[in-house]
């Protein structure tokens, strides 16, 4: 594990990928970075046009180069794809794209072997796994989905509200996506934007009398979980007005609770004022499909044009390392940053929980953690 002569195999060009780099690079060590796609940040470049990073950007620099004070306070997706690409640049990354890793294995000298596309089999002492949070879509297997007459997609196809002009769409899910789709919906010109709810989601002031919720977040997260739900819950009710007359009542479990089952807040941005003027109509969860309708859980059938769900996605790693017993039963990684299982060591995992206190800003101290770790072992 000790061999200097290869260089640490990163899998994504992502926020993490990038950053493990540099921070080894810091540490003079090399690395070489993977990325299926053909540019670094793919997965940023195809989310959501209106898209802006919920945490600030002094919180969300990588290790080695800071977010550029002309991008604001809150980035936009283009900022921020404009910002990997030049911290590439800055820490002279090696980033080799268009490879897609299929499937790690352990080689016969107690290294790792990457198997990838062309055939390729790449022997690395080292491994982290990069490939994203938000990785694989998930659209939930309703009944009848198939038969549905009008258009269905997942979130990750949605770009602007432009060709929904007019339309009466359906978002399903009220995460964070969900909520700035149906706002950008509802201020785009759709005609009619509904949003299914199964579960209330907690709501958050993206920033209180200039304090950011991150700021908060960051504070408050090793606070004991019934304290950090109690405040939050007093937080809400003096910052935010209760919806329960337009059918988004106040959740049941508190904030932290719900953050610790992985659930994050949605920090609004104009979500709130758009459901009060009915811009955005809460109904009940999806429950199947019907040829042209949609029958929710309270029994009642609807008819939009467009079905987005905003449901989520799968880490997808079950096919990269599952065989390798690293992975529990939601198909996370059983240990993550610089820790590493005594099963598997040298293979390192970054960017797979979903943190109030702010991913990027995860992903950065991660970044350190595993180069000053990696750096031991091969000074060993």
């Amino acid at each position: 594990m000790s061999d200097k002569s290869r260089p640490v195999h990163i899998i994504g060009a992502g926020p993490g990928g990038l950053a493990t780099a540099a921070a080894l690079r810091k540490h003079g060590i090399r690395s070489l970075v993977l990325e299926k796609s053909d540019a670094v940040g793919a997965s940023w470049r195809g989310h959501y046009d209106r898209l802006r990073l919920h945490t600030t950007r002094r919180r969300s620099s990588l290790p080695g180069m800071r977010i550029p004070r002309s991008y604001g306070r809150w980035v936009r997706r283009d900022d921020l794809v404009r910002y990997l690409e030049e911290y590439a640049r800055h820490h002279r990354l090696e980033v080799a794209t268009g490879v897609e890793v299929d499937r790690i294995d352990r080689a016969d000298d107690g290294s790792w072997l990457l198997r990838a596309n062309g055939g390729r089999e790449l022997p690395a002492p080292v491994v982290v796994v990069a490939t994203g949070y938000n990785h694989t879509p998930r659209v939930p297997d309703w009944p009848g989905r198939d038969s549905f007459a009008g258009e269905l997609l997942h979130a990750r196809g949605y770009r602007n509200a432009e060709p929904y002009a007019g339309r009466d769409v359906l978002v399903v899910g009220t995460g964070n996506t969900g909520t700035e789709i149906a706002l950008d919906l509802a201020e785009g010109g759709a005609a009619r934007v509904r949003l299914a709810v199964r579960t209330p989601p907690h709501i958050l002031r993206r920033s209180t009398l200039g304090r950011s919720a991150q700021a908060n977040a960051v504070a408050v997260r090793r606070l004991p979980v019934p304290l950090v739900d109690g405040m939050a819950r007093v937080l809400a009710r003096a910052t935010l007005p209760d919806l329960s007359a337009h059918g988004l009542p106040r959740p049941e479990a508190g904030l932290y609770t719900r953050v610790r089952q992985g659930s994050v807040p949605v920090l609004d941005t104009g979500f709130v004022k758009a459901v009060r003027k009915g811009r955005i109509e809460p109904v009940a969860a999806v429950e199947s499909f019907d040829g042209p309708e949609v029958r929710l859980a309270d029994g009642t059938a609807i008819t939009p044009d467009t079905v987005i769900a905003a449901t989520g996605y799968r880490r997808g790693l079950e096919d990269l390392v599952g065989h390798l017993g690293v992975l529990d039963d939601r198909g996370l990684p059983l240990v993550r940053g610089p820790r590493e299982l005594r099963t598997a060591a040298g293979l390192y995992f970054t960017g797979y929980t979903n943190p109030i206190s702010g991913m990027l800003r995860e992903l950065a101290i991660d970044a350190r953690r595993i180069a000053r770790v990696v750096a031991r072992t091969t000074a060993g």
